[in-house]
């Protein structure tokens, strides 16, 4: 009666297989003996390769507890130990001593013989000796990921935090892995909650938020370190949330809106500011063509004037020179004629005075045509005059400067002086 509840147990989790044990031991006689009916029964089923085990947890380890007791995952704590992680299914059986046996990639078959460490089954073909040999512990060399529960850990500025992560571990040594700790995994997840704690601590909540990358290697880091005695790597540590007080979160938004805020503020300022910057470069720069536009006129008038004087006094120059040559050419015929021309020209000026409503004071003979004609003529007889002697001027003047030559003596008995007979 004792096998079959034994063997009924084996193949469900430990809570199911408890009441229906109990329930069948409670409508079976038992002797009394030195040992409870639980104990053989759980002596039975380990010597015929079962175990029977809880779901995997980090808070409790309800199970059956049988002191010395070896099986899967328990090494020689047995049932009493807390499950191991690295195992393919805390409800799949271990594998059983065929003589025969295959073993999957990627995982590890620790053999005891006789109660003692005897050899790791790689993938492949095993030979077992029966009764002697014994497959302890199976561990799977692939990469897990261990959820790390949700905990409280205060920063440096005093603000709690809830926080939540996954590991992701390989077991590298299957050896250290099976009797080096007694279960990898919480070893592992408390390390991992007690180093989150540590370097959360030493940062501020801003630098938390900001620099997850950094915590996670440190995280990962220090798992490391110590989770080496124990066959496992950890590959990486990764933060899933942080929840922060209610208070907290609302003084984080009213900040993020302040600082929106006041970005939108500055942006706007700038904005006017650069708007009143290109307002008064336009401006300037329209000023600065503007004059320039005015100078660059200016100067061609003024150019166009020069040039235009220019070209009058050439011209006047000009026909002033051809008169004075013509005069001097045409003697008295010229004289004549440049009489006749100031004579008519003074009585044109007079005729375009006339014209105009201007009061002027005239001579009192302007009736009197010839003698108009008279006048003129002495006034251009005074200029021919003046012209005259300024010629006559610069011609001795050019003699005075000129080099004189030498005078040569004259023979001895000829001169002309005053001589007596």
């Amino acid at each position: 009666m004792a096998l079959a509840i034994v063997q009924r147990a084996a193949a469900v989790p430990l809570a199911p297989a408890m009441r229906q044990a109990s329930s069948l031991l409670s409508r079976t006689p038992i002797s009394t003996s030195s040992q409870s009916p639980i104990l053989s029964t759980a002596a039975i089923a380990r010597r015929r390769g079962y175990s029977i085990q809880t779901s995997r947890s980090f808070q409790t380890s309800a199970r059956l507890a049988a002191p010395g007791d070896g099986g899967r995952g328990g090494g020689a704590g047995g049932f009493g130990a807390p499950p191991t992680y690295f195992q393919k299914d805390d409800t799949e059986r271990l594998p059983v001593n065929t003589i025969i046996r295959f073993v999957p990639q990627q995982t590890a078959w620790l053999v005891e013989r006789m109660g003692k460490f005897h050899r790791i089954l790689q993938p492949g073909l095993a030979v077992l000796i029966p009764f002697i040999d014994r497959i302890a512990y199976v561990k799977s060399l692939k990469e897990s990921a261990i959820e790390i529960p949700s905990q409280s850990a205060i920063t440096a500025d005093n603000v709690t935090l809830d926080l939540d992560g996954v590991l992701y571990t390989r077991v590298f040594d299957a050896y250290k892995a099976s009797y080096g700790v007694e279960d990898a995994e919480y070893a592992i997840s408390q390390l991992a909650q007690t180093t989150m704690r540590s370097e959360i601590g030493q940062l501020s909540l801003d630098h938390v938020l900001k620099e997850r990358a950094t915590l996670n290697t440190n995280i990962t880091a220090a798992i490391n370190e110590a989770a080496q005695a124990w066959g496992v790597t950890c590959l990486r540590y990764e933060i899933r949330d942080i929840h922060a007080p209610l208070p907290v979160v609302d003084a984080m938004h009213r900040q993020v809106t302040a600082e929106r805020s006041k970005r939108a503020e500055i942006l706007e300022s700038e904005g006017q500011r650069q708007s009143a910057i290109n307002i008064a470069e336009g401006r300037k720069q329209s000023a600065i063509l503007a004059s320039e536009a005015e100078r660059a006129e200016r100067i061609n008038h003024a150019a166009g004037e020069a040039e235009a004087i220019l070209l009058r006094a050439n011209a006047t120059a000009a026909g002033i020179d051809s008169v004075a040559r013509s005069i001097a050419q045409g003697a008295g015929a010229a004289q004549s004629a440049v009489s006749l021309s100031v004579a008519e020209k003074y009585v044109e000026a007079f005729g375009r005075l006339a014209k105009e409503g201007t009061a002027i004071v005239v001579p009192g003979n302007v009736g009197d045509i010839g003698s108009m004609i008279a006048t003129a003529m002495s006034v251009y007889g005074k200029v021919g005059d003046a012209q005259a002697k300024t010629v006559a001027k610069q011609l001795l003047d050019q003699q005075a400067n000129a080099p004189q030559e030498p005078s040569i003596p004259s023979p001895p008995g000829s001169g002309s002086g005053t001589g007596k007979n």
